[in-house]
């Protein structure tokens, strides 16, 4: 079994917070991974799976359980569907950004706007990542998993993940359990096979954040070039020596509201609509037909909120922190809070709270941590 001496989880996070775990398992193969996996599952003790640590946000204290590193890595291109289309599978402890770079680099789009998200290939279809109008769901096809139940691997379609924004049944919510308790050990993708030149940018969003117009074309090197720098301009890129980008990105979701309560916030806040405003087909039986149609009841779609907004309108401006307090808001981007050097978790948590109050107490919204709490309560 790969043991390996037990790390401080403040070294294997981005957030840089955590205690040293009882034990500390390495996979580096697939089959060590499950082996890892089912032994630890055998002994019912507190176990926590880190691929990147980017979405993590641990307490202070040590750990009372076994952490298992996903090592994993490799890049499988399997016959494509059809004609302009290509599978790609990929081991979970992947790196996500280099599995980015490789499908830019072999001509697959579908991925591409998200360039530059820290963490594995595995914990992407957890959290359901996305950036600029891409989502990993537009892609996914399935995944191999494990069951903590069963100690089974199958396979699963992505239609069975319940993928929503920045969720999962794989995702363990701030005060609540995952739905399906399991970890990922591979993901395949379905992706465009559209070469190295130029074409035109699907997706508002992401040509508004390019600023590119309905007609331009470019590539997918250029895509992803120009959403590093984006990203990196706003902390959003790991670099050790920058203090803004030591953080677990946004630490905060953008609200999804009704569409009543996101008309009492003011207007200039930025929204967008989540799903398409689609008139119901009402099916009357032949039976119960009298010639009269009821007239269609339409429904609202939800509105995404910037969360990014709402703190600083809040008067919580970039690089805010609480006196003598070693965490603050980045100075580039006010949903990432981050670690100055130092750091403990509960300092992290106490500047959190305070941004939910003040928001709260602003705009009558609470906002939700999109990081995974261990050993930490807001």
């Amino acid at each position: 079994m790969p043991a390996i001496e037990p790390l401080p989880l403040a070294r294997l996070t981005t957030l840089r917070t955590g205690g040293t775990p009882e034990q500390m398992l390495e996979a580096r193969t697939r089959d060590e991974l499950i082996d890892a996996l089912r032994e630890t599952w055998d002994r019912r003790e507190p176990w926590l799976v880190v691929g990147g640590g980017s979405n993590l946000f641990v307490g202070d204290d040590e750990y009372d359980g076994t952490v298992v590193l996903v090592r994993t890595s490799g890049i499988q291109r399997l016959p494509a569907p059809r004609p302009g289309r290509a599978l790609v599978r990929v081991e979970a402890g992947h790196d996500w950004d280099a599995l980015v770079a490789y499908t830019v680099a072999e001509g697959l789009a579908g991925i591409e706007a998200m360039s530059g998200i820290p963490g594995t290939v595995g914990a992407a279809p957890v959290q359901n990542i996305g950036a600029y109008g891409q989502e990993l769901v537009q892609t996914l096809v399935e995944v191999e998993l494990i069951d903590e139940s069963t100690g089974e691997v199958s396979v699963v379609p992505a239609a069975e993940l319940g993928l929503g924004f920045r969720t999962s049944v794989l995702k363990a919510h701030y005060g609540s359990v995952a739905a399906r308790s399991a970890v990922i050990l591979s993901v395949t993708l379905d992706l465009a096979d559209v070469g190295h030149g130029e074409f035109p940018v699907a997706g508002e969003q992401l040509r508004r954040a390019l600023g590119l117009d309905a007609a331009a074309t470019v590539s997918l090197a250029w895509v992803r070039d120009h959403v590093l720098a984006t990203r990196a301009a706003k902390g959003m890129v790991l670099d050790d020596a920058d203090p803004d980008t030591h953080s677990a990105g946004s630490f905060f979701q953008n609200a999804i509201v009704s569409e009543s309560f996101a008309r009492t916030l003011p207007p200039e806040c930025p929204r967008w609509p989540v799903a398409p405003d689609i008139d119901p087909v009402t099916v009357i039986p032949l039976s119960a037909y009298h010639g009269v149609v009821p007239a269609p009841v339409g429904s609202s779609p939800d509105v995404k909120i910037s969360a990014a907004w709402l703190i600083e309108h809040a008067g919580l401006r970039r690089g805010f922190r609480l006196p003598r307090s070693r965490a603050a808001l980045s100075s580039k981007h006010a949903l990432a809070l981050t670690n100055r050097g130092g750091a403990s978790a509960a300092e992290l948590a106490e500047l959190a709270r305070f941004i939910q109050g003040r928001v709260a107490s602003e705009f009558g919204l609470i906002l939700q941590p999109e990081p995974v709490l261990v050993g930490v309560e807001l």
